[in-house]
């Protein structure tokens, strides 16, 4: 058997160091001057008491942040009626009040993505829109899962960019996974399927499959997403043991869109969010997870290796209200 190491082990020394540098540069790219959440909230009380007011701004700096109609609504239920019992006395107040809302909706989300050894391989669907950094974060995924001591194998499903196959195959090297992979064009299900019994015949722990990027509009490759679905069932019915949606988090609602509609075509299982450097406010992360309540995975921060990382709700509220709330 392939993995000495416990997939489910809890993290050693060792993981800490590297843990903390990822929650310092997720504070240091979430809180850039305008996509910083609560920026300059100070000025919304002029030396006066939290009222129904400084809520109403409060609400609409959400909803320019992207975290969505419902999640607004259950955050400000949740603050008037703090308001009410006359809990809301100051800034502070309001901050931490801030926070542990946050946390109620995100924190049943943050659910680390487990390696079930009973299950050999464990297969991992992965799908997305095109641009969402799909190659990307399995590239990511097949280092870290290496490192655990896992045996990993990935399946380049995406045939309709040659590029794609080529970007797989960069990653593998890089990670010393190997890649099963056809000519541009193949029939991607066809391709999966190799992988898995190749999978099978090398003992892999792990199958990570790559799909073809799609909107979550093009109804005919959908289609062709769950026949994938279907196929990988034929070979176990247990299987995909994850379905994977990357997300572009700078896409706002937009994101939102997509998971609704990926997770109603497949059952989406797991989440990654992408790209929370640069432009992305954060705010999507509860909007997705007041709304549709699927386990999220990972966050991506930057290009390099360690800008990946597990999703942490008490981190990532830190690091979303960090400057304000002085922590």
């Amino acid at each position: 058997m392939h993995g000495s190491k416990a997939p489910n082990a809890a993290p050693t020394a060792a993981d800490a160091e590297p843990r903390a540098g990822f929650i310092e540069r997720l504070r240091a790219n979430l809180n850039k001057g305008e996509s910083w959440l609560t920026y300059d909230l100070a000025n919304l009380l002029p030396g006066r008491a939290i009222d129904a007011q400084v809520l109403e701004e409060l609400e609409t700096r959400l909803l320019m942040a992207d975290v969505g109609v419902e999640a607004t609504e259950a955050i400000l239920d949740r603050l008037r009626t703090k308001l009410a019992r006359k809990e809301l006395r100051d800034l502070d107040a309001l901050l931490a009040a801030l926070k542990t809302a946050m946390l109620e909706i995100l924190a049943p989300c943050a659910q680390p993505l487990a390696i079930d050894g009973s299950h050999r391989p464990f297969v991992i669907l992965v799908v997305g829109v095109n641009g969402s950094g799909k190659t990307t974060t399995i590239g990511k995924l097949a280092r870290r899962f290496k490192q655990q001591g896992l045996e990993v194998l990935l399946a380049a499903g995406d045939t309709f960019r040659a590029a794609a196959i080529e970007q797989l195959e960069v990653w593998g090297q890089r990670s010393g996974v190997p890649v099963i992979a056809q000519q541009s064009g193949a029939d991607p299900a066809a391709v999966i399927f190799d992988a898995l019994q190749a999978a099978k015949a090398r003992d892999s722990d792990v199958l990570i499959a790559d799909t073809a990027g799609r909107l979550h509009s093009q109804a005919h490759l959908m289609e062709e997403l769950k026949k994938i679905k279907r196929v990988i069932a034929r070979f176990d019915p247990t299987a995909p043991h994850e379905v994977l949606l990357v997300l572009d988090a700078g896409l706002g609602q937009n994101a939102l869109a997509q998971a609704a509609q990926f997770h109603a075509a497949l059952g989406v299982t797991g989440i990654t969010l992408t790209k929370l450097d640069g432009t992305a406010k954060g705010g999507t992360v509860l909007a997705i997870s007041e709304l549709l309540k699927i386990p999220i995975r990972f966050i991506g921060i930057g290009e390099q290796a360690q800008d990946f990382g597990e999703f942490d709700a008490a981190a990532f509220v830190d690091a979303l209200l960090g400057s304000a709330s002085g922590s």
